[in-house]
């Protein structure tokens, strides 16, 4: 496939990808890994999970910046300009739309409802990408306590969610530093 009619496949996967999942980044994880990983393999599935750690880790949402690195590994520059593009126009233009008309629709009761329904929703992707995310971590525990570790200090303490992904890299990067010089010995 020419670079042109990828970059367009890039385009068109993420438009369709940010334009029907309602509920930002972390809903639409799941509908990223079928489209680039399952049905159009672009990337890897255990790739997958590598770039949405560093998806995570870089500043903006995480949905255009793992459009943008599904996007280089796809197509380079332009791959992740078109893949970037995708994500963000559909809701560009809904926006754009709803503010027209939204503090309007909020005073009748079935928008409101339709709204709680939508939420719902919402919270069953990212249990899904949640669910996704964790079968594909190492099972060991170092990683678990880890993890139940960051996850109490993120839900009990007012620590920036940065430290803590800098600490986790910290200490990762720490344990395999150890444990390669375990193995030498």
């Amino acid at each position: 496939m020419n670079k042109f009619k990828m970059c367009l496949s890039l385009f068109g996967t993420f438009f369709k990808i940010g334009a029907f999942t309602i509920g930002g980044g972390y809903a639409m994880l799941p509908l990223i890994q079928r489209e680039v990983a399952e049905k159009r393999k672009w990337i890897e599935e255990s790739t997958m999970l590598d770039i949405v750690a560093i998806a995570e880790s870089t500043p903006g949402p995480i949905a255009i910046n793992t459009a943008t690195f599904v996007g280089t590994r796809a197509c380079g520059f332009w791959g992740a300009f078109a893949a970037t593009l995708g994500t963000v126009m559909p809701s560009f233009i809904i926006i754009t739309c709803l503010s027209f008309v939204l503090e309007r629709a909020l005073q009748y009761e079935p928008v409101v409802y339709a709204f709680n329904g939508i939420r719902a929703g919402v919270i069953a992707l990212i249990v899904k990408a949640l669910w996704g995310m964790a079968k594909q971590c190492p099972k060991n525990a170092f990683s678990v306590i880890l993890a139940v570790l960051a996850f109490a200090i993120v839900l009990f303490t007012g620590v920036n969610v940065l430290f803590v992904i800098l600490g986790g890299a910290l200490i990762g990067l720490s344990a395999a530093i150890i444990s390669k010089g375990r193995e030498k010995k």
